[in-house]
């Protein structure tokens, strides 16, 4: 990881506003758009992360918009196909400067369903879930998030949350993910390893527990 900052100690608080700082203090790289990934296994705590980042981002009056790859995903299978559609539909119309759009995928109706338009207004896009930090978003984001915890704890929310008749599905897609990560080397080119189920005393609506931090560097005369 490229970065002028001195690497957190594991398991250190880092505020939340610290990054949106660094994200700010950047110029947007998707159009008028600031765009944050947060990847990571199933059932580490990416959604929690993003709604975090959400809320302190609207608290500075920043107009956000956050998109959860769960809805772009063609059911359990169907990671890379939600991906390009991210990265073709949303994405590149925002760096083209046109509007964004996708459809939601309803998973008990098993189909796309209503369409939603990200306009290219937005100041702040976060999108989180599995394929979110892929290479080929790579360009476009001012910061990318890792967040992860042990696996017992991951199946153990997918099943309380889907159901013991979904484990299959989530070993499934454990065993998926593991070699799509490898593949693409996402928890290497993260900005920030966050832990996902932490331990240390932290404000949780303020701080996020960190196991390593690169902010990627900033020309101060450009921003």
């Amino acid at each position: 990881m490229e970065s002028t900052d001195k690497a957190a100690d594991h398991g250190s608080p880092l505020t939340i506003d610290s990054l949106l700082d660094s994200v700010q203090a950047g110029p947007p790289q998707l159009g008028r758009t600031r765009l944050i990934g947060v990847d990571g296994p199933a059932g580490s705590g990416k959604t929690t992360v993003a709604a975090l980042l959400q809320a302190r981002a609207e608290a500075r009056d920043l107009n956000t918009y956050v998109i959860h790859m769960d809805d772009l995903y063609d059911g359990w299978s169907g990671a890379e196909r939600g991906f390009a559609l991210l990265r073709d539909h949303v994405l590149q119309r925002l760096a083209d400067g046109r509007e964004g759009r996708y459809r939601r995928y309803d998973w008990y109706a098993g189909a796309y369903a209503e369409l939603h338009v990200v306009p290219n207004t937005v100041e702040l896009l976060i999108v989180e879930g599995v394929t979110a930090c892929d290479r080929d978003a790579a360009h476009w984001q001012s910061l990318r998030l890792w967040v992860e915890t042990t696996n017992e704890i991951r199946l153990d929310r997918g099943i309380e949350r889907d159901g013991e008749a979904l484990r299959d599905h989530w070993l499934d897609w454990m065993r998926w993910e593991r070699d799509h990560f490898a593949e693409q080397d996402t928890r290497a080119r993260a900005h920030v390893i966050v832990d996902g189920a932490p331990s240390v005393p932290h404000d949780p609506a303020l701080e996020l527990i960190t196991k390593s931090v690169a902010l990627p560097p900033h020309d101060s005369a450009a921003s």
